[in-house]
């Protein structure tokens, strides 16, 4: 398509992306623009980032660009870093030939493990996802490449992958959550075709490394589409693969407190994005395990008979362990979801007088939205509580003193905890005459 066929305008590109363009220009090579840049121009959307595509190697790039790194293993990239802006470039890639643990790799599934094998601009269109993001804007000429019919299906508002979908998923698995992705991100429809296999092969997703995952997570929930993610995920079967344990508590009750937990995170979720407002993964991941930590916390109380607090603190271990062989949460994120769960306990305790103490928390207010959370969630007990933490919080002094003292005593005992089995003394040996 030439410059007069469509609307792409330089000004509509970064001016770091169009340095990194004219120089591999002027050095010889070909340069593009490529993928969601190029796609999300022509729908009128504003990209997140601009990515390159090039027939020089990374070699050929660190030696133009002093402010290059190279990185990644399973496929070698270059990132030419300019201050908090990185311009990713790629070079094209090519069709594997002949078996070459250097250079390519795949695991007995066809996931690629290693794929440093490098091609032309056509073999590297053949290699990309999804034909909307095989789109190449050439700094040359200003004229656009579209393979696949990538141009039609942005028109029709399609979301097609480019091959055969059995063998690209498994090649990949992460792009079955890209197609979920893109659906809701640009509103549109997956093709039959591209569609089809994902249920069958959604568990290839429990072999992706947990740190790649929980990048992916990022994606799907924090960028304004989590509930419509959510659901599209669940109709494909690709939930359960990233969260076993809350998805096993779905599926026993499909209408129970996990259910609706989940639905009103993620759409609270999505309107703390609307309004600008900050989202973590601390508190997000705190809010949608507390059933599993919950249900965890009671088992081991009743079997082991430890008391309320140590069984939960078992329980977040236990909880945390196995959440992170599919998505690895830091650590800077696991600790304060730790702290918010911890606080559930307390504030469920803490009316009276002890609250003004833990209003001092420097995790009170997350914990104290989750606790509005399983308010809402729970009804019952949970939300009196919940109610009487909000006419606190939102008190002021005079009040909250007032509304403290209302409360006899502050050792509210926690009635949905579970009760330990309590032993029993074994029976007094008769004494012999």
């Amino acid at each position: 398509m030439s410059r007069d066929g469509h609307s792409i305008s330089r000004r509509q590109i970064s001016e770091n992306a169009l340095k990194v363009l004219y120089r591999l220009n002027k050095s010889g090579y070909k340069a593009y623009l490529v993928g969601g840049g190029v796609r999300d121009i022509l729908l009128g959307i504003e990209p997140k980032d601009f990515d390159v595509a090039t027939n020089a190697t990374p070699d050929d790039i660190k030696k133009l660009f002093r402010n290059c790194r190279l990185v990644g293993r399973r496929f070698r990239l270059a990132h030419i870093v300019f201050g908090r802006d990185v311009i990713e470039v790629a070079t094209f890639r090519g069709h594997h030939s002949e078996s070459n643990d250097k250079v390519s790799k795949s695991n007995a599934e066809g996931r690629l493990l290693r794929d440093n094998v490098y091609g032309e601009i056509d073999e590297d269109a053949e290699r990309r996802d999804f034909t909307i993001n095989a789109l190449y804007y050439d700094i040359s000429d200003y004229s656009i490449r579209s393979y696949g019919g990538g141009i039609n299906d942005l028109n029709a508002r399609k979301i097609k992958l480019i091959g055969d979908p059995d063998t690209r998923y498994r090649e990949d698995p992460v792009r079955m959550l890209r197609a979920v992705r893109f659906a809701t991100k640009l509103d549109m429809q997956i093709d039959a075709v591209t569609a089809d296999p994902i249920k069958a092969l959604a568990p290839l997703l429990g072999d992706i490394p947990a740190a790649r995952m929980y990048e992916e997570v990022l994606k799907l929930f924090f960028a304004g589409k989590a509930e419509a993610n959510y659901h599209m995920m669940q109709d494909f079967g690709l939930f359960a693969p990233l969260f076993p344990q809350v998805n096993a508590l779905i599926e026993e009750s499909p209408k129970g407190h996990t259910a609706k937990m989940l639905q009103t995170v993620m759409r609270n979720t999505d309107l703390r994005v609307s309004e600008d407002k900050t989202v973590t993964p601390a508190f997000f991941f705190a809010a949608i395990l507390w059933y599993p930590v919950k249900q965890r916390a009671d088992d081991i109380a009743i079997e082991s008979g430890l008391t309320h607090y140590d069984a939960y603190v078992a329980a977040m271990g236990d909880v945390l362990e196995k959440q992170c062989l599919t998505i690895s949460l830091p650590r800077r994120f696991s600790t304060p979801a730790r702290d918010i769960w911890q606080l559930q306990l307390r504030l469920e305790r803490g009316q009276g007088t002890r609250a003004f103490k833990l209003l001092e928390h420097p995790k009170f207010r997350a914990a104290y939205d989750l606790l509005l959370l399983r308010g809402e969630v729970e009804a019952g007990n949970t939300a009196k509580i919940a109610d009487w933490w909000q006419a606190f919080v939102e008190a002021d002094e005079t009040d909250r003193s007032d509304i403290a003292k209302s409360i006899k005593g502050s050792n509210t005992r926690n009635r949905n905890a579970p009760q330990r089995k309590r032993r029993r003394k074994p029976a007094a040996k008769p004494t012999e005459e």
